[in-house]
């Protein structure tokens, strides 16, 4: 069996830092026509294990086949900007680190309050962010959060909140490929966050997911110069605690926020 399964264990972080990454992936796996989620074999609070992926390889055809379900996961929705996973009530986490899921009414005042400016201040405490760098993030994070980003016609959308390409597993070979996710901060978000993590960190066939993506929910105009803005998360995530490189795209990424 052990060949067969996955087991993380050990977290430090107390009871909810497994739990809530099984029910983020119970919450994903429920999008009706949505991708394939890792399954939870079991989870308690000091481990959990996962079915073991066997790997494989994108091709252009998963790649366009994954845009699609993706685009499918997001629109099963969510209650609210910021929501949790249903029926989760502990603490929340995206790696390693707690952030919050506290439902909100704003789009970007979620965005800018629970997801960029945590991090921020982490990263100026640790020495990383400061000055006219950190002066231009603030200047972005006041856009954001006034809501002067938002879109009447958005709404939340059921997103894996981590999607960096180490967090999308490819099976399977040929016309059998297919996309997995593992490893989520799953809540109700911006589908287009979602889709600028995949370009962070150079997900292969990039340009095929996005263009299956586009074909079962056209992506609302301008969305290409959106890009910098939903990096700022994941960018401040990295200022906090992967160093000064992050922390100076992070500053580039909100200069072209505040262009937009």
């Amino acid at each position: 069996m052990s060949d067969q399964v996955f087991v993380k264990r050990g977290s430090g972080h107390g009871p909810d830092f497994y739990r809530h990454e099984a029910a983020g992936l119970a919450w994903l796996a429920a999008a009706p026509g949505g991708p394939r989620v890792v399954e939870v074999v079991g989870v308690d609070d000091d481990e959990i294990t996962l079915e073991r992926i066997p790997a494989g390889r994108a091709t252009t055809r998963a790649a366009l086949r994954f845009g699609r379900l993706l685009a499918a996961m997001h629109d099963a929705g969510a209650a609210a900007w910021g929501a949790p996973a249903h029926d989760w009530a502990g603490r929340c986490f995206i790696g390693n680190r707690p952030q919050d899921c506290a439902p909100t009414g704003s789009w970007g005042e979620f965005y800018a309050e629970q997801r960029v400016r945590p991090f921020v201040r982490i990263a100026v405490d640790l020495g990383v962010l400061g000055g006219t760098d950190l002066a231009v993030v603030e200047r972005a994070c006041d856009r954001v959060a006034s809501g002067d980003l938002d879109d009447p016609d958005d709404v939340p959308a059921r997103i894996h909140g981590d999607l960096w390409t180490g967090n999308v597993l490819w099976s399977g070979s040929g016309d059998r490929a297919h996309a997995v996710l593992i490893d989520p901060a799953a809540h109700g978000g911006h589908r287009e966050t979602d889709l600028a993590m995949l370009a962070l960190f150079g997900a292969p066939h990039l340009a095929d997911i996005l263009r299956g993506y586009d074909e079962a929910h056209p992506l609302r105009k301008g969305w290409q110069y959106r890009v910098p803005l939903h990096q700022l998360h994941p960018l401040a995530t990295h200022s906090a605690g992967h160093g000064a490189g992050y922390a100076i795209a992070l500053a580039d990424a909100a200069r072209q926020v505040l262009r937009l």
